[in-house]
């Protein structure tokens, strides 16, 4: 689901953090209650004070004046790759859900309706890992048995058509970004087992070792699929996903850019690039037929559309072949290479459902080798994400009829009422801006669709049967119908009542195409929201999220969207060169943040371009906001801190978070999100009321000088 959004144009706050896979509690059916996390104390008002450090100045690190002292005191739990307020909700949303799921397991099964028996018939197949290391290899063997019996391309090629199938192209139905009005399928390339092309052109000493690991990984898959040499089956696979990485990938910087990753061709035209694949075959068997067009995300510029689009050379260095030179590579590759790469995707992608080996040997190389974790994540976690991967909606009405008050929702609607009033403020008052697209971003913001809690009509999945004590078909049959139900929307209108999350998932996000901002139940609670926290706390910490998701859609990919979604120059030439300028420094202000190897491994500005102006902007939406709900009113001092300092003390506490430095590694190549110290750091020392909060000056190591301050909304 995030995968449409994000393809869309969408962004959303955090950075979905990946749980790893592993089996520790064998066994176990449920009993085992969940495990304590560090706790957050939010104080009488929304933020501890006995937890700010007054022996770091505010204005030399904001985050670790208001952080450093529960990060001291609270070291990272062993499964975890980072911990902070965002997981401090997650752990607490899954133990609520957990809380939801025990009740029905509890249950005598006559007394369960046919929905309830999914969820825990669902939820038991998962924790069963006795029952999955019995079977043994009986449930994987049908696929890898249909993949190594395929004799030709196009028999693999209608494999990857199949759910269960990985394929190494792919796409899916959602909104035209250009004509939004219809749904058109978007395909893109993949084929990486590593998290990024980065990582195969490593050539350090610690790049060279985690390639080295990798391929121990991929020997074991192939040992265990029953290959008689797995490790020369490895180094085919690991030489086919690294021309992937070197002639075909895009850098994710690039990746970003939406009028390159807008390509339509027809059906034909794509048949002619195919190959030996059946593409005609594949997009009937995957459903698509009816696709008016199709988005390719990775097809190289011409010179002249490179040109017209100001790409310099060091960008277009960046652009590999895209999905043509992924076409080509396929045709020429060995058949017997390509049924090696589908066999090792296949066991990789559901190692947590297989016997445990699979399980650790995963867990060991991407969990342990790339993010340093040392421990598994306990097998009722897990189980209670593959029940959600399923069947979350169904499990999201209990949710929500349970853990969200209505009061949350209606405090939150006036939230979102004065974000929008303080932003029509800014677009009136900005100076950069010329009237003209002023009205262009005036009407874009009254078109804002914002969405709260949870949707009214929460998915049912009538036809997806699950099947009790068999996690891998229950795996396959959610992608069969999460496949088949996404590709149904090809030919109908436009469904605005979708969600891209579930009511208990601890995010926010914004999607260009429908021009809607969305803010899932589970993160209305402390440290974002209190109904009786402080009223600038609230701004602070919400605020700056609504704030955030709002500025999405006026960041440097959001604004390319116009009031109705649609994927269009609405700027004078003029005004989006002011835009563009702002945020360039933004970049270099971000470049400049360099937390490993002494200063030579630093945020990459341009990757994380959309996410910093949405901190910028949102804080500056949320602190007019917060003026404009207490305009007139007497804001009194609370332990000794100001309305102001109190606001800006929730915007740092929300990016509470320790990590290990080799998740952050991972983080800093592949994520689009800047590192959380500097998310709180990096928005603050550019708004001058911070300045005259904390009394910051010019010997302080955040100071800029007021020439340098981005100020976009």
């Amino acid at each position: 689901m995030i995968k449409t959004l994000l393809a869309a144009g969408g962004s959303a706050i955090a950075l979905a953090l990946a749980t790893p896979a592993f089996a520790d509690d064998q066994g176990d059916k449920g009993a085992q209650q969940p495990a304590a996390a560090p706790a957050m104390d939010f104080g009488s008002w929304g933020v501890d004070p006995e937890m700010l450090d007054d022996s770091i100045d505010p204005g030399d690190d904001f985050f670790a004046y208001v952080n450093k002292k529960w990060l001291d005191a609270n070291p990272l739990p062993p499964e975890f790759s980072c911990f902070g307020a965002f997981n401090l909700l997650r752990e607490k949303s899954t133990s609520d859900v957990k809380a939801l799921i025990d009740d029905l397991v509890a249950k005598d099964v006559a007394m369960l309706s046919s929905d309830e028996k999914r969820i825990v018939d669902a939820y038991n197949a998962y924790l069963d890992v006795a029952a999955i290391d019995a079977a043994g290899m009986s449930a994987a063997q049908p696929y890898l048995d249909k993949i190594v019996t395929a004799n030709s391309l196009a028999d693999l090629a209608m494999l990857w058509a199949k759910p269960g199938y990985p394929g190494p192209i792919g796409g899916f139905v959602s909104v035209d970004a250009k004509q939004p009005d219809r749904y058109v399928t978007y395909l893109g390339s993949g084929g990486l087992g590593l998290p990024d092309r980065d990582y195969y052109l490593d050539e350090t000493d610690k790049g060279r070792e985690i390639q080295t690991k990798y391929r121990e990984y991929l020997t074991f898959l192939f040992g265990e699929a029953g290959y008689a040499d797995p490790a020369a089956a490895a180094v085919a696979v690991y030489a086919f996903e690294d021309r992937i990485a070197r002639e075909v990938s895009w850098a994710r910087d690039v990746q970003r850019n939406r009028d390159l990753t807008y390509n339509a061709l027809t059906a034909d035209e794509l048949s002619k690039m195919a190959g030996d694949l059946p593409f005609a075959a594949m997009i009937e068997e995957l459903g698509w037929t009816k696709s008016p067009i199709f988005v390719v995300s990775a097809i190289p510029p011409s010179d002249e559309r490179a040109k017209e689009l100001g790409l310099t050379p060091e960008v277009l260095a960046k652009i590999g072949k895209g999905l043509p030179g992924m076409l080509e590579l396929i045709n020429e590759t060995p058949l017997a290479t390509l049924q090696a790469w589908t066999i090792k995707s296949f066991l990789s992608s559901h190692a947590d459902v297989l016997p445990s080996r699979f399980d650790d040997a995963r867990f060991d190389f991407f969990s342990r080798t790339l993010q340093g974790v040392p421990e598994q994540r306990p097998r009722w976690k897990r189980a209670v994400d593959a029940t959600e991967g399923a069947l979350g909606e169904l499990i999201g009405k209990s949710y929500v009829a349970r853990y969200f008050p209505p009061e949350n929702k209606a405090a939150m609607t006036q939230l979102v009422a004065n974000l929008r009033r303080a932003m029509a403020q800014s677009i009136d008052e900005i100076e950069w801006m010329g009237e003209e697209t002023k009205q262009q971003a005036r009407a874009k913001l009254a078109s804002f669709d914002p969405k709260i809690g949870y949707r009214d009509n929460l998915e049912t999945y009538e036809g997806l049967a699950i099947t009790p004590h068999d996690p891998l078909a229950n795996e396959v049959a959610a992608q069969a119908w999460q496949s088949a139900d996404n590709s149904a929307k090809l030919g109908q209108p436009i469904d605005r009542t979708e969600w891209f999350m579930l009511p208990q998932t601890v995010n926010a996000y914004y999607n260009p195409t429908k021009n809607e901002i969305v803010f899932p139940a589970a993160i209305l609670q402390q440290p974002f929201f209190g109904i009786g926290a402080d009223i600038a706390v609230n701004y602070g910490a919400i605020g700056g999220v609504i704030g955030h998701e709002m500025g999405h859609g006026f960041d440097d990919q959001g604004s390319k969207s116009d009031a109705a979604g649609q994927l269009r120059n609405w700027w004078t030439d003029e005004d989006r060169k002011a835009f563009d300028a702002r945020g360039d420094a933004l970049v270099a202000q971000y470049n400049a943040f360099c937390p490993l190897d002494e200063g030579k491994t630093c945020v990459n500005g341009r990757l994380t371009l959309g996410e910093n102006i949405g901190d910028v902007g949102g804080l500056s939406m949320a602190y007019r906001a917060y003026k404009l709900a207490t305009e007139g009113q007497d804001v009194p001092v609370i332990d000794g801190f100001t309305g102001d300092q109190r606001f800006f003390l929730a915007w740092a506490q929300v990016w509470r978070s320790a990590q290990r430095e080799d998740a952050y590694r991972q983080r800093l190549r592949t994520d689009s999100h800047s590192p959380e110290e500097y998310r709180a750091n990096g928005a603050v020392r550019n708004f001058d009321p911070w300045y005259e909060a904390f009394n910051v000056t010019e010997d302080d190591a955040l100071y800029l000088p007021p020439e340098e301050r981005v100020r976009i909304w």
